[in-house]
């Protein structure tokens, strides 16, 4: 595996990382959940070089960072570079995943306490604000985390889903390593300012949902192929009617794989890497064949020509979420 860091001064990981909500939380609830099948998912992706492990406390809620730590056990948290979030508060269910910011300084110093209990460590190596809370300044909010920084128990901060201006009053209080946000071929809100400003300041971009929440891999060509009790039939872009005009995204992706000899999921992930030095994709998955497709991506070399192609890709229809 490639690898890259997070940012001019952070780690260095895999160029592709391992989203691990999927195997707890949003996607196919329907069908149960094998923890002993996505522990081994883990173990394989650091054998790959996938190093680079996301979770959140909200994700479950807490069941996931209780699974990311026990596959961690056994000398495999110092091969790790684990990343969590603290800020969101679950609502809902787990099929219908919805949860509120909470960014209150006292709620994120009692938590980063929980998420060490449950991830089996004395400290993440990046702790994330998963959402600024209108309610509260995000100094504040940033001043909590600055704070674990200072105990030792966090490395570094991270932010989700923040403008240019969020992100310098975030740097105002202590420097922020990197910025998680949706980034893929059918999400590219973040590239006119957010991206810039990331590549600017040496800041990692970690973009979740790197493969449009598995639209572009092609799996998907009708509403009635989504899992019961997926959280993705509740999305604007999986209606059918939206479905029908987006698939020639996913249309144009296959293509360009297969002249390259590679899969779409790789196609799509390459393209992002593409994006910058310190652009790292958290695909997610439960299953090593989707494991190593991802990984592969690392190897998958776009040319001008393939990126011009990708880039010229029409906005999908239907909104982000709802």
């Amino acid at each position: 595996m490639r690898t890259t860091t997070l940012g001019s001064k952070g780690p260095e990981v895999g160029v592709v990382g391992l989203g691990c909500m999927g195997m707890s939380y949003g996607y196919d609830m329907s069908s149960g959940r094998d923890e002993d099948a996505s522990v081994a998912v883990i173990h394989q992706a650091l054998d790959l070089g996938v190093t680079f492990l996301d979770t959140a406390d909200v994700y479950g809620p807490y069941t996931n960072e209780e699974l990311v730590g026990r596959a961690l056990v056994g000398g495999r948290r110092e091969r790790a570079v684990l990343a969590t979030k603290v800020g969101m508060v679950h609502q809902g269910t787990a099929g219908s995943p919805r949860s509120t910011p909470n960014g209150d300084p006292d709620h994120i110093r009692r938590s980063i306490d929980d998420s060490l209990r449950r991830l089996g460590t004395d400290h993440v190596d990046l702790y994330y604000l998963h959402r600024v809370d209108p309610e509260v300044p995000i100094e504040e909010s940033v001043g909590a985390l600055a704070q674990a920084v200072e105990a030792g128990k966090a490395r570094a901060i991270g932010l989700s889903e923040v403008s240019v201006e969020q992100i310098r009053r975030a740097q105002s209080v202590h420097p922020v390593t990197a910025v998680q946000s949706e980034l893929s071929l059918w999400t590219r809100d973040w590239m006119e300012e957010v991206l810039p400003y990331c590549k600017e300041q040496d800041i990692a971009f970690v973009p979740y949902s790197p493969l449009g929440k598995g639209f572009l891999t092609g799996r998907f060509t009708s509403y009635d192929d989504l899992p019961k009790d997926d959280f993705r039939r509740d999305l604007a872009r999986f209606q059918q009617d939206a479905l029908d005009q987006n698939l020639a995204i996913a249309d144009t992706v296959k293509q360009i794989a297969g002249r390259l000899g590679a899969t779409p999921a790789q196609v799509a992930l390459a393209w992002v890497i593409a994006q910058g030095e310190y652009v790292i994709p958290i695909p997610g998955t439960k299953t090593p064949k989707y494991l190593l497709d991802n990984a592969g991506a690392a190897d998958v070399e776009l040319t001008a020509a393939d990126l011009a192609e990708l880039d010229a890709l029409p906005v999908p229809t239907g909104g982000r979420y709802f």
